[in-house]
């Protein structure tokens, strides 16, 4: 039987007790959620049958790009539109704190910021913020930081109109002449190309649209090459060479990746030698090489693709190093193959395999092999001489903690370059001397404001044991004063996929809600690789469901060991992580009293079924191709779109980017709609639609503060938290 559920939201206690103390806000919650209209469409795969009456908010780019809204469109826009109209109807009595969170986030912030300076090629590179100003001003210095500073992009004055911008792939010919740049004016990732002449300020008339953003200079000082994406599923499949001043209908392709389940990039080596063209999938890699002096030359295969195997590549003098799986290494070792030989057979250990630990990345310099390694979820820095005259780590004494080597140019040099935060130290930028093992600090994170005191938190390491008898780690931070008992507010956060590690890093936001008696936990979940490479297979493919059910019995862990209760566990995902809590809520709504999703991939069946959207045949070995009919009935076993059911559910904010590129609109848009269909509790839903952005949400550093300001309301809102700190006396 056809049901709506059209309620006039009565916001139960944790709202009616911000109101009651101030008739004028009563007003905000005397609002009607909106119900979107029902088209029923028939999907059938394998004989099975769904019927998805949301299926019509999808839109195409050219319907949403266009200046005259066909009916449909408008439809979906009236819709997006009406949930935001009403989350600000129903929130209006949250604004002046929402605006107390931003201002006191900002206030944490040192305005006129600037980054640490690096050396590349004779210049000093720089990156600063001015006060009050939203983006970046990227300059450089010649020879001396004492020299006076060459302006390269105030990205303040070129975002001047767009509501968003974003300015990458910066990229500098090797005579220190050009810089190739790419914007962004959407956020759906598809960068435009420019060049400008540093020289004389002047902004070429080549221009390249629809690219990953990235390009390199080959040696030539005119030659570039680039990645094109796809114009409908966005998947990056070709590589273009092009000539200074010349039209971009002359561009050659130098490289055309055909499978559909491969993307590809191209680079150049940090020796400034070779033009690298990279292939890869979830299982697979394949690199090319061309000498960057003779760009007109014909790339050369290092090791054609093979499933199962990967491989990265650096250059060193004669070989070229490979970051490998090769041999079953499943946590990753270093090869190295003469240049003139490297095809695998050819490939020899430098770093031969280790069950116990994950070899996450390394970096050459002309005396030192240095090595990024993850020993028990624990982030490692190993400096190893050629010569093997010296090989040590470098140490680090907290429980918990992140800490990562910068990409530095220079190659002749003895000094490394690493950040290091934890949950209560915030980030240093530390310049390490591996000759005599001694180090600067270059930069501290200022934490402003005046109140931040690194003794005031407690973080720590648990365990929880998962249904299996897995043991799960979980980072956790609160304010010593906390004191924990069920009565204990707690946000859990999750991500989960793609072998990701979320780190256990400094937020100057975060303080906002540990200062108000949260306590934040990480659960390291099954699909990412903190604790390996085994730890990310046995989260993905048919194994998937490790990831949610893990995430529940870190819950319950936290409820057991009375770190909170029910009535005050939070959790928060986005995009993979927001299927993580499409999953969880339909699996255990009854543990999570909110829930915020961000950008949420929820229908996921309906999207890896049709390869036209956006990226999807490039994830078949993460989530499995539901064209095989094994592969559908599991992910269909656990899409949180095809399991809403009539049940309660806890009070949520979902939000999203009209211009996603990497999860479309629609599937949280069709969420939110079968949610308010069917459940049947009067907790609070939210949909709210950044009508002017994409996946990583707004692009100024001020206007993300902003959405964070948002979701913080939202948890605390429905902790009774904000009550003495709006209404005025």
């Amino acid at each position: 039987m056809r049901k709506k559920i059209i309620s006039t939201i009565v916001l139960s206690a944790i709202f009616a007790t911000a109101c009651k103390n101030d008739t004028k806000t009563m007003k905000s919650t005397d609002a009607n959620a909106p119900v979107a209209h029902k088209e029923p469409t028939k999907l059938e795969k394998h004989g099975d049958i769904r019927i998805d009456n949301y299926f019509w908010m999808r839109l195409s780019d050219e319907q949403k790009l266009a200046p005259v809204k066909d009916k449909q469109t408008q439809n979906v826009i009236d819709y997006l539109e009406s949930e935001n109209s009403y989350y600000e109807k129903v929130t209006a009595y949250t604004k002046n704190f929402q605006e107390k969170l931003f201002e006191e986030m900002k206030g944490r912030i040192k305005e006129d910021d600037a980054s640490v300076p690096y050396k590349d090629n004779g210049y000093y590179y720089i990156t600063r913020y001015e006060t009050g100003k939203q983006y970046p001003i990227y300059s450089r210095k010649k020879g001396t930081l004492d020299a006076q500073e060459e302006i390269l992009f105030n990205v303040n004055e070129m975002a001047v109109g767009y509501e968003y911008y974003q300015l990458g792939g910066l990229s500098i010919s090797e005579n220190n002449k050009y810089a190739v740049f790419a914007t962004d004016t959407v956020g759906r990732r598809q960068y435009f190309l420019r060049i400008k002449n540093l020289e004389t300020g002047e902004i070429l008339k080549d221009i390249i649209d629809n690219t990953t953003g990235g390009a390199v200079w080959a040696n030539d000082h005119k030659t570039i090459f680039y990645t094109k994406k796809n114009p409908t599923t966005l998947r990056s499949e070709k590589i273009y060479k092009h000539i200074l001043g010349t039209s971009e209908k002359e561009d050659v392709v130098v490289f055309h990746e055909k499978d559909e389940t491969f993307n590809t990039y191209v680079s150049k080596s940090k020796s400034s030698q070779f033009i690298i063209i990279g292939s890869y999938s979830t299982v697979s890699t394949e690199s090319q090489f061309l000498d960057a002096n003779t760009p007109s030359g014909k790339f050369q295969i290092i090791q054609p693709r093979e499933r199962d195997l990967e491989y990265s590549v650096s250059h060193y003098k004669d070989h070229f190093y490979l970051l490998t799986n090769k041999d079953k290494a499943v946590n990753f070792k270093l090869m190295k193959t003469p240049i003139k030989a490297t095809r695998k057979e050819n490939w020899v250990d430098v770093i031969p395999h280790r069950k116990e630990t994950l070899l996450e990345d390394f970096s050459i310099f002309n005396d030192y092999l240095v090595l990024e390694e993850r020993t028990n979820g624990l982030s490692k820095i190993r400096i190893k001489r050629w010569d093997n005259l010296n090989d040590f780590y470098l140490p680090f004494n907290e429980e918990t903690y992140s800490v990562s080597v910068y990409d530095m140019p220079e190659f002749d040099t003895d000094i490394i370059r690493y950040s290091y935060n934890s949950f209560t130290t915030p980030s240093s930028v530390i310049d390490f001397n591996m000759n005599n093992q001694s180090k600067q600090i270059m930069k501290e994170q200022e934490v402003l404001g005046g109140k931040f005191k690194k003794e005031n938190y407690i973080s720590k390491r648990v365990w929880a044991t998962a249904r299996d008898g897995k043991k799960i780690p979980i980072s956790i931070v609160y304010n010593k004063n906390t004191v924990l008992n069920e009565n204990t507010p707690l946000l859990q956060y999750g991500y989960g996929s793609y072998g990701a590690t979320i780190p256990d890093g400094f937020s100057t936001t975060r303080l906002s809600l540990l200062d108000r008696g949260f306590v934040f936990a990480l659960a390291h979940i099954r699909g990412g690789e903190y604790l390996g490479r085994e730890w990310y297979e046995d989260g993905k493919m048919l194994r998937k469901k490790n990831t949610f059910t893990d995430f529940i019995d870190c819950s319950k862990y936290l409820i057991e060991n009375n770190y909170t209760s029910a009535k005050h566990l939070y959790a928060m995902g986005g995009s993979a992580g927001g299927l993580l809590m499409g999953a969880i809520v339909n699996m255990n709504p009854e543990l999570y009293h909110g829930i915020i999703a961000a950008v949420p991939f929820v229908d996921v069946v309906s999207t890896m079924i049709d390869d036209s959207i956006p990226l999807t045949t490039g994830e078949y070995d993460e989530w499995g191709n539901p064209n095989d009919k094994k592969y559908y009935e599991y992910i269909k076993s656990y899409s949180p779109y095809d399991h809403v059911s009539s049940k309660k559910y806890p009070n949520m904010l979902v939000t999203t980017g009209f211009h996603d590129s990497q999860v479309q609109y629609w599937e949280p848009a069709k969420w939110v709609a079968k949610l308010r269909e069917l459940k049947t509790d009067t907790n609070l839903l939210f949909l709210y639609t950044n009508m002017d952005a994409g996946h990583g949400g707004a692009s100024g550093r001020f206007e993300a503060l902003k959405e964070t300001a948002m979701e913080y309301s939202f948890l605390l809102a429905l902790e009774n938290k904000i009550t003495h700190e709006i209404i005025k006396p």
